[in-house]
């Protein structure tokens, strides 16, 4: 650099065109102008031969700086001090060392800043803050794995706890974890502060809280004291919004997911080693120091808690305007009209990859989807678009609540919509007119062998009704007289005399008897 400035200036460009095309500021040019060439040399000989003490890791500071350029100082730290376990650095030898890396290879730090207002501190024993975060983690075989944790923290000492999931957490999840968090702690706080989540709070109901059963059941058992935060006020839980970045940031960030139990050892590792111990920024104080004293005010843990219940393990989703859910990256469809009567929904995923959608206040079903695979689809149930209430959909559901199987029914009436859009009315007479003659077992097994056989048509469907009729008729007169029996080739006459209203069922005799052959 002090040879090109000095080219450059020979060569008759200004400081300030020298700064722009080497790309430093122009002070570096006038301080590099005022050295001769021997204060130079010793300048360059004299950083050669100085040593300082995080040289050794130089090259691997080196790659993480430009491998994650927003990495920060405090977060190099802690990696070094996971790896190396007996180094000893102060924050400032850390900063110092990775802002000359910085500048000696122009590795430049995109930040993100954001302002906190300061509030008083609670005293001892009288607080903890309980927030949800979740990060999108690299895995070992490249790809990206979603995780979410919930976080715990002492509002007078800052002493932490944390526990992750490799799904969205259940209330049943959320009170393990504060079971878990009172063991790491030592005790329970006077208060407990909580941020609006449908996991524990229903409604706040101007200031009485409704909570779902669990965790209502869990406060009762623990005698839990609980305060939920107005919506859009940060300032009254900003010390666990901080915690949340500072997983998010210092431990979470760039590290690379292997499995959730590997994934929560490393975080206690991270608790005890930075998260509690690395001085804070406001207090000046280790957490974990200051929690030797602050314990020492909750009150104490007793007994063990009964986690099998008789509630569902809830999952909740907030329905959107669009009348639809969203789960693991698909949406789901909801009645026409449910937004404008549940902000929330409780979701449960069945053995049979189903999703069953329902009220948790009342158990009330509401909706039940198939589970697809991938990503980024549209799961729709066609009965959520249309008014059922009169016309010719309330004649399908007339029509389709006769079969056992409704589901089947009502796509098969709905490919006869299609077919015949002037004349379904007459189609939905005919089939209702079956429906109210035979049996429930006749008509499933005319269904089926109509969809099976791509007829789509209420006088197939009445022929194929018929057919399967006098075939049990036939099959009960073989069996009372077994001397009877007739070829497997042949055409039963009956069969040949019957009289179908558009063709003769011979054609669905041959079709039906070849089937049963192959």
């Amino acid at each position: 650099m002090y040879m090109e400035i000095h080219q450059l200036i020979k060569q008759g460009f200004s400081k300030s065109k020298v700064a722009g095309k080497l790309g430093v500021s122009r002070s570096t040019v006038y301080r590099n102008l005022k050295k001769s060439p021997s204060d130079m040399a010793e300048w360059v000989e004299s950083i050669q031969t100085r040593r300082r003490k995080l040289d050794t890791y130089k090259k691997l500071i080196l790659s993480w700086l430009r491998e994650h350029p927003d990495m920060s100082a405090a977060q190099v730290q802690d990696w070094l001090q996971e790896r190396y376990k007996t180094l000893k650095v102060g924050e400032s030898t850390v900063r110092s060392y990775v802002r000359g890396l910085r500048e000696e290879y122009k590795i430049a730090k995109e930040t993100s800043p954001r302002d906190y207002e300061a509030i008083p501190d609670s005293p001892m024993g009288e607080q903890i803050q309980v927030d949800f975060g979740h990060t999108k983690q690299k895995t070992s075989d490249n790809k990206e794995a979603k995780l979410n944790f919930i976080a715990f923290v002492l509002s007078n000492s800052r002493y932490k706890y944390k526990e992750w999931l490799d799904r969205p957490f259940t209330t049943q999840d959320v009170i393990k974890a504060h079971e878990s968090a009172f063991r790491w702690f030592g005790g329970i706080p006077a208060e407990l502060v909580y941020d609006q989540d449908s996991l524990m709070v229903v409604s706040e109901n101007g200031g009485d809280l409704i909570l779902t059963k669990e965790f209502q059941q869990y406060k009762e058992t623990r005698k839990l004291n609980l305060r939920v935060c107005r919506k859009a006020d940060p300032e009254s839980k900003g010390k666990i919004e901080n915690v949340v970045g500072f997983i998010k940031y210092n431990f979470a960030k760039h590290r690379v997911f292997h499995n959730i139990d590997s994934w929560n050892e490393q975080g206690w590792e991270w608790l005890n080693r930075t998260g509690n111990y690395k001085i804070h920024n406001t207090t000046k104080k280790r957490p974990v120091e200051v929690f030797s004293l602050e314990k020492q005010h909750l009150r104490p843990v007793t007994g063990n808690i009964n986690f099998l219940n008789n509630h569902e393990n809830s999952i909740t989703r907030s329905v959107h305007k669009d009348n639809t859910i969203r789960y693991k990256s698909n949406r789901y469809s909801l009645s026409l009209g449910t937004f404008n009567k549940y902000q929330t929904v409780s979701i449960k995923e069945t053995d049979d990859k189903h999703l069953v959608i329902y009220l948790s206040e009342t158990g009330e079903l509401i909706a039940k989807h198939k589970i697809p695979d991938g990503k980024g689809q549209l799961i729709k149930d066609r009965k959520h678009t249309r008014d059922r209430t009169k016309g010719i959909d309330a004649f399908i559901d007339t029509v389709e609540n006769r079969f056992e199987e409704t589901e089947v029914a009502y796509d098969y009436l709905d490919k006869l919509r299609e077919k015949y859009p002037r004349y379904i009315r007459d189609q939905l007479q005919i089939i209702l007119r079956e429906t109210k003659q035979h049996n429930e077992q006749v008509l499933t097994e005319a269904l089926q062998e109509c969809i099976k056989r791509n007829l789509y048509s209420a006088t197939d469907f009445s022929d194929i009704v018929l057919y399967l009729k006098r075939q049990r008729r036939v099959n009960e007169t073989v069996n009372d007289n077994a001397e009877i029996v007739s070829p497997l080739n042949s055409i039963s006459g009956w069969i040949v005399e019957t009289e179908a209203q558009k063709r003769k069922v011979d054609t669905y005799t041959v079709l039906l008897e070849e089937g049963d052959l192959n």
